[in-house]
């Protein structure tokens, strides 16, 4: 099989071309910095995979607001155009997308039909996801992943957290009640080569473990894996001081149950929290 990817660099990037490569597959990288690929460089492709995107973890001014904007939305539409107009095209579109495509909930279990949300960052997931669903006109099969926090130590939110917890000054944020949908990186890989593979995936899933937790609970589990203390709490006040409005990605959360991924017969590798963060 074909592949190309957007976004091979990445932390998910990285590791799904290896998986890819190491079953065999072939994997062409895509740079979408310089705009677009051309349609022939996605002919003869079995399946486009789309990762880029502009960082969402960083203060949202104005200008970050526009980047992560248009490099979700206008990369998405460029990409989708040349898939649709490349001979032969390829046959299946695996966009990613975040659980923050549902807003704020509290904790209500929000299953893949739960409404989207109203904030920045839904509006983004939700406009990119309706660009990528273009790609069906085409006859292109099109699997979203609305994806949770992804553990890896060895980069992404996991990495971060990583310093001050072993330094035992890690606790929960913002109180701790607001939740905390994860997925091990094996996992997320592997719902990749699923959405890929098996063309009863089709529309959006839920990448997340079956059982998302608290942000509480989340922070006691980092510290029984890292044999440190969890208790100090982090002030919402001094998020937003540091993040300004990006900091609601952290104080709110989403309860996001992976339901379309078990009913599609996926079985987690890594379903609980305590193992996988041992695992990462």
């Amino acid at each position: 099989m074909r592949v190309a990817v957007t976004g091979a660099s990445g932390l998910i990037g990285t590791r799904l071309s290896a998986a890819l490569r190491a079953r065999g597959d072939e994997v062409t990288p895509l740079k979408l910095r310089d705009g677009p690929p051309s349609p022939a460089a996605l002919a003869g492709h079995d399946a486009v995979v789309h990762l880029a995107g502009e960082p969402v973890a960083q203060r949202w001014t104005d200008a970050a607001r526009e980047r992560i904007r248009s490099s979700r939305v206008d990369g998405t539409r460029g990409l989708v155009t040349a898939i649709a107009t490349a001979d032969p095209r390829p046959r299946v579109l695996v966009t990613a997308s975040g659980v923050g495509y549902y807003g704020a909930h509290g904790d209500e279990r929000l299953d893949e039909d739960a409404a989207a949300g109203d904030d920045f960052l839904a509006q983004v997931c939700v406009a990119t996801e309706s660009e990528a669903q273009a790609a069906a006109q085409a006859g292109v099969r099109v699997v979203v992943l609305r994806t949770g926090v992804v553990l890896d130590r060895a980069g992404g939110a996991l990495a971060k957290m990583l310093p001050a917890f072993r330094l035992g000054v890690g606790g929960p944020v913002a109180g701790g009640d607001q939740y905390l949908s994860w997925i091990h990186l094996d996992d997320l890989v592997a719902m990749y080569m699923a959405a890929i593979d098996d063309e009863a995936w089709s529309g959006p899933f839920n990448a997340t473990a079956p059982e998302p937790v608290t942000n509480a609970q989340f922070s006691k589990a980092l510290g029984r894996a890292l044999h440190r203390p969890a208790v100090l709490p982090v002030p919402a006040i001094a998020l937003r001081a540091l993040y300004g409005q990006m900091a609601e990605i952290v104080t709110e959360g989403q309860r996001a149950i992976p339901r379309r991924a078990l009913e599609h017969g996926y079985n987690f590798a890594q379903p609980d929290l305590d193992e996988a963060l041992r695992r990462s």
